[in-house]
């Protein structure tokens, strides 16, 4: 549940934020990743208004209250805040008048002051509230950059995904994270990937211990987080499966409701598996300029085909 409590405590330095009234309002959820300027509502036009956003009170809307009468102040901020509002903010270091003090008063609605302008408090907080209510969810698997590609390696306990990152890293690719990935969505279209502060830049190599792959090869080979643009799932070779020789069978994994390349890659000993990776990403990044290399190979094959059938066509034509 995120409260205006939570938003407080993490963000007061940065939103340079100071209590004002209100403090036993902040228990109370905020629901929406939004911060709202209510300089047409203060007006009295109402028509689609949500009470259930943080309202942030700029000179505009403190100038506009002030030349009001009493009442009519009264009325028009008694019309906008109730016990769904969550946060008030006032920017500035603005002064609050005296009713919109008392009204957060009376509803326990949290009364903050920001020393920040308007624009700049109304874009950070937008932001940092965009940040927290992202969807998010971890993954097991080890998430590498190859060739500006973000590539997750995933697969069973001990198949060699963190054995295959390294070797990635040993040929200049670069590592986000080991055995767990923290997947956020980003602007509702794609996925980044990093990992938990604790063990950033490290990895397990089983018969070897925890490493630094930072201390080891560098920080060029490091970076804490990375857009996500394929899955390669490996596993344990398996001879009565089919495997796709040809790659016209294009997959795809589901994660947060975004659509991943998603490939299966077999392993058994004598397989590069680094190379293979590579040559994966490599043709990911053909794919994404139009060159789709198995399907150039079908339409060459199909005209190969037809071709030898109209030659046949025409010698038996002859013959007849």
């Amino acid at each position: 549940m995120y409260t205006g409590k939570k938003l407080l405590d993490s963000y007061k330095d940065t939103l340079e934020l100071e209590m004002v009234t209100g403090e036993k309002g902040l228990s109370r959820l905020v629901k929406l990743a939004e911060a709202h300027r209510p300089g047409l509502s203060l007006s009295g036009y109402l028509k689609n208004y949500v009470n259930q956003r943080i309202l942030i009170f700029g000179n505009v809307e403190i100038s506009y209250l002030k030349d009001l009468e009493k009442e009519i102040r009264l009325e028009r901020l008694s019309a906008i805040l109730t016990k769904e509002t969550p946060m008030v903010i006032v920017a500035g270091r603005l002064s609050a008048p005296k009713e919109l003090i008392d009204s957060c008063k009376h509803h326990e609605i949290p009364l903050l002051r920001s020393s920040l302008k308007t624009m700049e408090l109304q874009s950070r907080l937008t932001y940092l509230l965009l940040e927290d209510f992202s969807p998010s969810m971890t993954c097991h698997g080890t998430l590498v950059e190859a060739f500006g590609v973000g590539v997750m390696i995933q697969g069973d306990s001990s198949v060699g995904k963190s054995e295959a990152a390294l070797s990635l890293i040993e040929r200049g690719h670069r590592l986000i994270t080991d055995d767990a990935v923290k997947v956020k969505l980003r602007e509702g279209s794609y996925l980044e990937g990093s990992g938990a502060e604790l063990t950033r830049h490290m990895m397990e190599i089983r018969g070897i211990g925890i490493i630094n792959v930072a201390h080891l090869y560098g920080a060029v080979c490091v970076r804490d987080d990375k857009r996500i643009d394929m899955v390669v799932k490996l596993e344990e070779w398996d001879d009565k499966k089919f495997y796709d020789r040809v790659g016209l069978d294009e997959k795809y994994c589901d994660l947060l409701g975004v659509k991943i390349p998603y490939h299966i890659l077999p392993v058994k000993p004598g397989r590069d598996v680094a190379l293979l990776i590579e040559t994966i990403v490599l043709n990911h990044r053909l794919k994404e300029m139009g060159y789709n290399s198995a399907k150039d190979f079908n339409i060459k094959l199909l005209e190969t085909i037809s071709k030898k059938q109209s030659k046949g066509k025409k010698r038996s034509e002859s013959l007849s």
